[in-house]
């Protein structure tokens, strides 16, 4: 889960997607000052956002910063949520790697869903909602989970037949949560602040 310092604040970090070394296209200021900027993806809620980095930090795409709060920042100056529209193109085609890599690097995150997945509503269940699954591969996934909790990626493709690649279903969710902010259940994206709001 999440970071928390002593006096109890909730440290965010975030993934860079795109470093721009002399600040945003968009930006009317001169050149002398912009400051760096770039687009970041939250690791913890898959939160989008534009940030401004200090100027003496050199970062490559991939490194990791502190967003949130203001007071943790290092090599942030400044951070805002954006939608997946206002991503600089580079940021966009990065955007799936680095979903890819949060999902592999979080496995057992990512495994308990699959064992914790509830029902929605009496005729939508939450894994229905994974690109790929419909009736058939949840009730093998509901039935699979009963017998024994599910410990890695592998394990579900061994034992849920039908189901090839559970990490990479994972992935399209979040990137489909991402790109369409009118989906009406977000399972993944911005899910600290409905936990939050419970």
């Amino acid at each position: 889960m999440s970071e928390a310092d002593s006096d109890g604040t909730d440290i965010r970090r975030a993934v860079v997607l795109d470093y721009l070394a002399h600040g945003l296209s968009d930006d009317g200021r001169p050149q002398y000052e912009k400051s760096p900027a770039g687009y970041a993806l939250g690791v913890d809620d898959f939160q989008l956002y534009q940030v401004a980095f200090d100027e003496e930090e050199r970062l490559t795409i991939g490194s990791e910063v502190v967003v949130e709060p203001p007071g943790e920042r290092e090599i942030v100056t400044e951070a805002h949520r954006v939608d997946y529209e206002n991503l600089s193109s580079g940021a966009q085609s990065e955007l799936e790697y680095v979903v890819a890599d949060l999902v592999e690097e979080n496995e057992q995150r990512f495994v308990d869903f699959y064992n914790d997945a509830q029902p929605i509503t009496l005729r939508l269940h939450q894994l229905n909602l994974l690109p790929g699954i419909g009736k058939k591969l949840r009730n093998g996934i509901l039935d699979e989970r009963k017998r024994k909790p599910f410990e890695s990626f592998d394990e579900l493709s061994e034992r849920v037949s039908g189901l090839h690649d559970p990490d990479e279903v994972l992935v399209e969710r979040i990137l489909e949560e991402l790109r369409d902010d009118d989906l009406k259940y977000q399972t993944f994206v911005g899910r600290r602040e409905q936990e939050q709001n419970q």
